[in-house]
């Protein structure tokens, strides 16, 4: 999570989709190969397990997933890394009781993780995928079985908590079906080898970076759910991200990290040569100025968040606290549980989660999808309207007063879904343009009689706590921040620092916003692994923000001298 964004997450390696098929398209598509045996060998272990097994089965599913893609880096004009990777892989779920009550009920404490998971043949071999299929499916059973005793047994020791005791342990949703054409990747790695070595050869002019890559990546995803009450569906998506990374040993000891990244839907929407180049250049100019920047003091004051900070700081100190499953989780902080109705936000603010919406702000959006890991469609969710809180992120774990799910169930391959976020935006009726925000900022840093504030232009990530054992707390990772000044004097970069703080002092303090809106893409890595997440959300002006500084390493720099740009044998 230092080289690339990251949230609680860890917004480790961005994403953007091609946008799918039409829907006439998709019914069209012809069913897969792969996706008849699967639902062929569902349908035969379900029949068997519900006549021979004990307890039964009420509800199975499959989730394929199947990734092909590559990666391409190159270092001060050579190229140093270039593989290539094709892989796919089963989850098998297995639930047994009633929706009532069933081997995934929450006991305190413990989430329960039990998903039996193994690689698939990457070719549509009918006898190797109903082998494998066949012995998860069991394996899963065996599993839940047990696990449904265990559960058993610890209700009947301890009283369930307040508002839970009647809630089923899974929503009952119409099976959904949906066949999508995910065409084969259009993109030669070759012609892009040349591009990255002339891109990488910047930095060889900049002798204070230590290391430095220009990095490709490129992935096809296809997705497949069958499941025992009729859902098949089949979907997909593309990506190509090209990264600019680089890191230097400051004079204090301390490391230093800067990245710059582009993603796009095709690879003929990525930056110009000459936009990358300069861009390149700035990463370099930036690191090096950084270096000579003096360490942040620990500060409380104004401070100004820009479109793609802010997006990050909601993620995490808003975003993972409307994730429903927390609701119904006796260790959670449950921060919202109560506060449905409630005004949670300043009045100017509003808040959507849309996994349906693929483009915004100018840029892709790397959290769309059409139908989540629970085969539910993705749906648009009004979060907060106006400040009220309307809404929680819901999958098919009922919570009180929620019992559907609106197409948040998600996790990772290997993983159970639980309600996570998708492409979370920040709406405002407070909007001011850049100059007039950072007057805003300045009044503010006066009025409070502050020696400066803070704009923070860029950030890597940052993680949050939302456990009832510990501090309801929150850190994000900035990696570019500025002193700004009220007498108009130009500002000072500074590093070394990590915001800090609660969640409901820190929503109190948003005064304004922006007027324009930023995209942050990542992926979040919390309880059901890493999944791909977008934040759209405008410059946020803040009464007051809490920094501090960041762990300090004091390893000393390079002893040697740096060789010279050009060696010859």
């Amino acid at each position: 999570m230092q080289a690339h964004p990251s949230l609680k997450c860890a917004l480790l390696l961005l994403a953007i989709l091609v946008p799918p098929p039409s829907r006439a398209r998709q019914q069209a598509a012809p069913v897969p190969a792969a996706v008849e045996v699967l639902a062929g060998e569902l349908d035969r272990n379900f029949r068997i397990l519900r006549e021979k097994a004990d307890p039964k089965p009420y509800y199975i599913c499959y989730r394929v997933a199947e990734v092909e893609g590559g990666l391409m880096s190159s270092s001060l004009g050579s190229l140093v890394q270039r593989s290539d990777n094709h892989r796919r892989s089963l989850d098998v779920t297995v639930r047994v009781g009633s929706p009532k009550l069933d081997n995934f009920h929450l006991l305190k404490g413990e989430r329960p993780r039990f998903t039996a998971s193994a690689a698939l043949p990457v070719e549509d071999n009918p006898a190797a995928l109903a082998q494998i299929a066949w012995r998860e499916t069991d394996r899963a059973w065996r599993a839940a079985a047990q696990r449904l005793m265990q559960v058993e047994s610890a209700i009947k020791m301890r009283a369930e908590a307040p508002g839970t005791a009647d809630l089923p342990d899974f929503s009952e949703e119409p099976p959904a079906t949906g066949i999508q054409d995910v065409p084969r990747q259009k993109f030669s790695p070759g012609e892009w080898a040349a591009r990255l070595r002339k891109w990488s050869s910047v930095f060889a002019q900049y002798p204070l970076i230590i290391s430095s890559n220009i990095t490709l990546q490129w992935q096809r995803e296809v997705r497949t759910f069958v499941s025992s009450d009729g859902a098949r569906i089949r979907h997909g998506r593309h990506f190509y991200r090209l990264t600019i990374s680089a890191s230097a040993k400051g004079y204090d000891g301390n490391d230093l990290n800067l990245f710059r990244s582009f993603d796009a839907a095709e690879p003929d929407r990525l930056p110009r040569e000459s936009a990358v180049e300069q861009e390149a250049r700035k990463v370099a100019e930036q690191l090096t100025a950084l270096l000579r920047a003096r360490p942040a003091d620990p500060y409380v004051g104004p401070a100004i968040l820009s479109g793609s900070a802010a997006g990050v700081f909601f993620h995490e100190i808003f975003g993972h606290r409307i994730e429903g499953h927390r609701m119904r989780d006796e260790t959670e902080g449950q921060t919202f549980a109560s506060a449905v109705g409630k005004p949670v936000l300043p009045e100017f603010l509003s808040v959507i989660s849309d996994p349906t919406l693929r483009r915004e702000a100018g840029s892709d959006l790397n959290g769309w999808y059409d139908f989540d890991d629970e085969g539910v469609p993705a749906q648009r969710v009004a979060v907060v309207e106006n400040g009220i809180l309307r809404n929680f992120l819901m999958s098919r774990l009922p919570i009180p007063g929620f019992s559907r799910s609106n197409g948040h169930g998600r996790a990772q391959p290997g993983m159970e879904p639980l309600s996570r976020q998708s492409n979370l935006v920040i709406e405002s009726a407070k909007r001011a343009p850049r100059e007039e925000l950072r007057r805003l900022l300045q009044s503010e840093i006066r009025r409070q009689n502050k020696p400066y504030g803070l704009y923070f232009e860029k950030v890597t990530g940052g993680f949050t706590r939302t456990r009832r054992g510990g501090l309801q707390a929150f850190t994000v990772i900035p990696l570019v921040v500025y002193r700004v000044f009220a007498d108009g004097r130009p500002d000072e970069l500074i590093r070394g620092a990590d915001i800090v703080g609660t969640p409901l002092a820190s929503f109190s303090k948003i005064l304004a916003t922006g007027d324009e809106r930023e995209v942050f893409n990542g992926y979040c890595g919390a309880e059901s692994g890493n999944v791909p997440v977008s934040v759209v959300a405008p410059a946020l002006l803040v009464a007051e923000i809490e920094i501090q500084r960041q762990p300090e390493s004091k390893d000393i720099g390079p002893i040697l001298p740096r060789p010279a740009a050009e060696v010859r044998p």
